[in-house]
């Protein structure tokens, strides 16, 4: 693990991580506006940042608040957009789900929740969960390394939509099929809130996530429909269902 330089904190609506220092590299996630990253390494205006969930990138500086070393991370807001507009000193612009306010934002147009009350507003509970994902990503393109409804990858619909209903996971496909525990076998006896991965590689290394509505349907993000999709796995006429069957790996529970 790499030594702490610091702490910052995301100052952009959306803030890209890079696989590496340049802007020409590739997008391998995001951060959002008041969320607290570890400082890990500096260089040439860019630093190696961690986010609360332990991944890793780069970020350039121009995104950041960045903090002395000393310093603990920042404090969190105490407003959580659910997509929504905000004017601040005079100028407006967008906040994305779970991007946290500034204190003196005010509020211009859509939905904001007082962090207070997230954890009643969002229950751990699969129905919860799944209403979330098709309420607030419904017509999302797919983007990768996207974690918002502007633009996500399956593992970000994942991860966004189970920390609003607090419950971490990790950011990839592959780390989010190590979480919780086996759940069944066959993708359409699924309950409701499990995840189901799939493979589209000869060694079987899982590069698709998906949440299950139950009844042998599953919610996604698929660059196979371009983003956002309800499938129902019953479905013996669509060929593209058929191959995600042939690609399943297993199921996870995580609730």
């Amino acid at each position: 693990m790499r030594p702490v330089a610091g702490t910052g904190v995301v100052h952009s609506p959306v803030a890209p991580l890079f696989d590496e220092p340049r802007v020409s590299s590739v997008q391998i996630s995001q951060l959002l506006a008041g969320h607290p990253v570890e400082l890990l390494e500096a260089r040439d205006g860019w630093w190696c940042v961690r986010g609360v969930d332990r991944y890793e990138g780069w970020m350039h500086r121009g995104f950041l608040h960045a903090r002395d070393g000393g310093e603990g991370a920042p404090r969190a807001r105490e407003r959580l957009s659910l997509g929504c507009t905000v004017d601040r000193g005079g100028m407006r612009r967008a906040l994305p789900l779970r991007a946290l306010l500034e204190p003196d934002d005010r509020l211009v147009g859509g939905e904001i929740i007082d962090v207070a009350e997230q954890a009643r507003l969002f229950p751990r509970d699969a129905a919860a969960i799944t209403r979330s994902a098709r309420r607030y990503f419904e017509g999302t393109s797919y983007l990768w390394g996207g974690v918002t409804p502007w633009g996500a990858d399956c593992s970000g619909l994942v991860q966004s939509t189970f920390a609003l209903h607090g419950v971490p996971l990790p950011r990839d496909a592959w780390q989010q099929a190590s979480a919780g525990v086996p759940a069944d076998v066959d993708p359409l006896t699924a309950r409701e809130g499990d995840l189901l991965f799939f493979s589209d590689r000869v060694d079987r290394h899982i590069t698709h996530v998906a949440i299950a509505l139950g009844a042998r349907a599953i919610v996604h993000l698929a660059l196979g429909r371009g983003g956002y999709g309800i499938e129902h796995l019953d479905d013996a006429t669509d060929p593209y269902v058929a191959t995600l069957l042939e690609r399943f790996a297993c199921a996870r529970r995580v609730l």
